[in-house]
């Protein structure tokens, strides 16, 4: 028998402290150590304390097991373990894995209750957070208790006067209208004998508060509830359940406004109105289910790194680092004391906060002055702090001014970093400080826009953009465990999807158009690039943690979507094909180019001779709109038409697999046809159209060196600069060193003048910015400096200056290669990656013409080394050390 067990057993859900899942989980665990693979396992499970008959299995797989016994009922209390086989070789037990059942949606009987608004609060400006009271009386035994609570609005409860639980901004950002979840808190120590009291503070949050760059009030519905229950279970094995109802009552709040967009007002000395009866059962909401995310917590302190007092009682207090959250304060002066606290992400020359970067304006409208304001009013207490929880804000200075001229005291004041919980994944640092730099200053960017579902920035908008974590997932993967929270947020996507098969631009959709038709916002929806991310992100949580659940759960959403743009090739044609000629040509069925896309997007800006700016959007933007963007939306067509094929097949759907694959060479064959030269040329002639037809392999082979040297070619001319846009910058890096031009790479990643990663830094980003020229030259901001999509460029850290990448056809990191491609002067890298195998760990180093490597391998996975002589390793599980002689000049293999 081996003398290791199975490790890191776990479930597919999310919960907070308590592990908290549906009927059906799934089950994963890591492979004992030293173990290639396994061929066969054991499970045994019990439930509320019952042995389950065990399960054998002769098979390999060990992620993402189907539950194998009878369907779990609420509460349910699981315990199990897995033993592994290999061969004759069977491994000891596994330690135990607890978790349990939520309440499921049969079994919920609290009704809906809701607060019953005063006109004066119900204006959009000015809504208060309402509290819902209600009471219970313990009278027997408690051996366990649990409370059980979701809202259509943001939530906190309090029992007995102390917040229950960690989780932040609950129930969290959904399509409410298809998909709610509920919260479970283990509560067993915070019940007391006798009477308890049971408090729930309730603001519009996601459901009905102010969203987007135009602060247009949600549309999921216009009055919030909450529904809550509390379970005790008692030493004869019986239940206790109570929860709200008619019996509760309603009254605002000490927090009188509270936008998570706007900010939160607090005024600890406002005299409470009397409690009213709540309305019960006044709303409609979809069946409660169990989120397989993490929740949003508050993850980290940060202490102010600098001051600047700005007047007599006003101070900006530099948090060093832009991130989202809110602030914690701790002296609120004397009872009365006014203190607001505006939040921003960049500060003028006299070091006073502005903002006016991210008001958003529309041609011939006032614009929409961006504001992140939050407002308490002491109550003199000493123990007094403020902390906002129903409102997040994205900023790195907080200006705070005091009614009463007092100096804000510095010591007083921290940041609360705020963001959905995520298992870090990657780590990564090399000999360029400014590479390693870069790499967390990306990493930063993501974090503060994993705030439960992935959106485009933390300030301006806050939207869920289809088209921004398409671009990221790949990065994503690399740095933190996106799986639970990936499919969290396509659920939204496909509850979105319209009648026709159109993804709308970002999920969840607050102006529900769905429910709502827009005809402006309609004719906008449905673009490649963006509405492909509902095929390409379950696709790569599938290569990379095996998760087959996400390919399954999204099938019937990707072919409605796929058949949608296929229909849309084949009926419509852009006008300057019409003009060319009337009858189309037998490959235009397949270009998809006669609906509105997105297109390349955001492409650096580009200066007339006399260096005004050229907008190509704001200047024309009918010219815009009407340009032929075929070239994008028959390369994304032909990418999501071949993913799917690939998909079918790990599904078992053989016949859809075959059509599929079929219509993909036919588009292929199209795009080839329309936008591609005998001498490799795109017709577009662009950086962004090389880098797509190349990272998307719609290049013939016999062309691809000749397209790579034309955009070669393209980034000498603009001084090694890029000129790529929102869709293809990520791939440009991959694509340079994979078609032999390492050097072009560097050159491009290291430029330090405009468009270049590094003189983001050099201006001071912490974040990666929206524009190039987030701040250009003079200290001016331009735009939303916390936009991740831009940061995708540190997966070629990872998968070149590292060297580590999956081998192409694996799955789950069963098989891996680690061959560095190191830029000029760089002589070490280092990093990790927490696989669903386990660790995977490179260290190298080019030291006095030796290059040395050490790779660790996790059971589960076997490798391949590649030296800068060409040398391959096959490697198994554990470590891995090797060295060569480093060719000269230098020139490392491309994997």
């Amino acid at each position: 028998m081996s003398d290791h067990a199975p490790v890191n057993l776990k479930i597919d859900s999310g919960g907070g402290r308590l592990v908290v899942c549906g009927a059906r989980p799934h089950l994963s665990w890591q492979l004992p150590a030293g173990w290639p693979e396994q061929d066969g396992y054991v499970l045994e499970a019990r439930i509320n304390g019952v042995d389950q008959a065990p399960v054998q299995a002769a098979s390999p797989r060990h992620l993402f097991i189907p539950w194998p016994w009878q369907a779990l009922a609420s509460r349910d209390r699981v315990s199990w373990r897995v033993r592994s086989r290999r061969g004759d070789d069977t491994s000891p037990w596994s330690a135990q894995h607890e978790f349990e059942v939520g309440l499921l949606a049969p079994d919920w009987t609290a009704a809906w209750i809701s607060p019953p608004e005063h006109e004066a609060d119900s204006t959009e400006a000015n809504r208060p957070a309402y509290t819902l009271e209600g009471s219970f009386v313990l009278d027997r035994p408690c051996t366990r208790a649990r409370l059980y609570a979701t809202a259509l609005g943001v939530y906190e409860v309090y029992l007995n006067g102390r917040r229950v639980g960690e989780t932040e901004l609950a129930p969290g950002s959904t399509s409410y209208a298809e998909t709610l979840y509920a919260q479970a808190e283990d509560i067993t120590d915070d019940v007391r004998w006798g009477s308890n009291e049971i408090e729930i503070v309730l603001s519009d949050g996601w459901y009905r508060g102010k969203s987007g760059a135009w602060r247009k009030p949600a549309r999921w519905g216009t009055r919030t509830a909450a529904r809550l229950e509390v379970h005790i279970e008692h030493p004869d094995g019986t239940w206790t359940t109570v929860g709200t109802g008619p019996r509760w009552s309603s009254r605002p709040s000490a927090i009188v406004r509270a936008d998570l967009m706007d900010g939160q007002t607090t005024d600890l000395v406002a005299v409470r109105r009397d409690p009213a009866p709540v309305v019960v059962d006044a709303v409609e909401a979809p069946p409660v289910e169990w989120s397989p995310a993490p929740p949003v917590r508050r993850i980290e302190r940060l202490e102010p790194t600098g001051v600047t007092r700005t007047s007599p009682g006003s101070c900006v207090v530099d948090f060093g680092q832009n991130a989202s959250g809110w602030i914690a304060l701790t002296d609120l002066g004397p009872a009365g004391t006014r203190t607001v606290i505006d939040h921003g992400e960049h500060v003028d020359a006299s070091g006073d906060l502005t903002t006016s970067h991210l008001d958003s304006a529309r041609p011939g409208e006032p614009p929409v002055p961006f504001v992140q304001r939050d407002v308490v009013v002491s109550d003199g207490a000493a123990t007094g702090c403020f902390e906002p929880r129903h409102t997040i804000h994205g900023f790195r200075y907080a200006k705070i001014q005091r009614d009463d001229g007092a100096e804000p005291d510095p010591s007083a004041i921290s940041m609360r970093v705020v963001h959905t919980d995520l298992r870090s994944a990657g780590t990564f640092a090399c000999s360029d400080p400014d590479l390693t730099r870069l790499h967390d200053v990306a990493r930063w960017s993501f974090r503060g826009n994993a705030v439960d579902v992935p959106t485009d920035c933390p300030t301006r908008e806050r939207l869920g953009w289809t088209g921004d974590y398409q671009i990221f997932v790949s990065t994503a993967v690399r740095l933190f465990d996106v799986d639970g929270f990936s499919r969290k947020w396509l659920r939204s996507v496909r509850d979105d999807q319209l009648p026709d098969g159109r993804i709308v631009n970002s999920s969840p959709d607050p102006n529900h158009l769905k429910k709502h038709p827009d005809a402006m916002v309609d004719h906008i929806t449905g673009s490649a690039g963006w509405g492909d991310a509902i095929v390409h992100v379950p696709w790569v949580l599938y290569e990379t943690y095996g998760d087959d659940v996400a390919l399954a759960e999204n099938w019937d959403a990707m072919v409605r979507w796929v058949e949608f743009a296929l229909g849309a090739a084949l009926s419509r044609r852009h006008p300057s094909r019409v003009e060319r000629s009337q009858t189309a040509r037998p490959h235009e069925a397949y270009l998809w180019d006669g609906t509105f896309h997105w297109g390349e997007w955001s492409e650096p800006k580009k200066r007339a001779a006399d260096g005004s700016l050229i907008d190509p959007v704001g200047s024309d933007p009918v010219a815009w709109f009407m340009t032929d963007k075929g070239e994008v939306g028959t390369a994304y067509l032909y990418r999501s038409v071949s993913t799917l094929a690939r998909i079918a097949d790990v599904l078992g759907k053989d016949d859809d697999a075959h059509r599929y694959r079929g219509l993909a060479e036919r588009i292929r064959d199209a795009w080839q046809t329309e936008f591609l030269d005998g001498e490799g040329r795109t017709t577009a002639g662009t950086q962004a159209g090389y880098v797509r037809a190349l990272a998307f392999d719609l290049v013939p082979p016999r062309l691809r060196n000749a397209a790579a040297a034309h955009l070669v070619t393209l980034i000498r001319e603009a001084g090694d600069h890029l000129t790529t846009g929102f869709l293809s910058t990520a791939d440009l890096l991959p694509v340079l060193a994979d078609t032999g031009h390492t050097d072009v790479a560097y050159a491009v990643l290291t430029r330090r003048t405009e468009p270049s990663w590094l003189a983001m830094l050099d201006r001071g980003a912490t974040t990666i910015w929206e524009d190039w020229d987030g701040i250009d030259a003079d200290g001016n901001a331009t735009a939303s400096l916390n936009h991740y999509s831009k940061g995708a460029v540190v997966r070629f850290l990872h998968t070149h200056t590292l060297g580590l990448r999956q081998t192409p056809g694996s799955v789950a990191w069963n098989s891996f290669v680690v061959a560095p491609v190191p830029g000029p002067g760089i002589t070490w890298a280092s990093g990790s990656f927490e696989s669903p195998q386990g660790t995977i760990a490179v260290n190298w180093a080019l030291d006095d013409g030796t290059f040395r490597i050490d790779v660790d391998v996790p059971p589960g996975s076997t490798a391949t080394v590649v030296l800068p002589d060409g040398t391959a390793i096959p490697a198994g599980p554990g470590p891995v050390h090797a060295e060569c002689p480093v060719p000269s000049p230098r020139a490392l293999p491309v994997p």
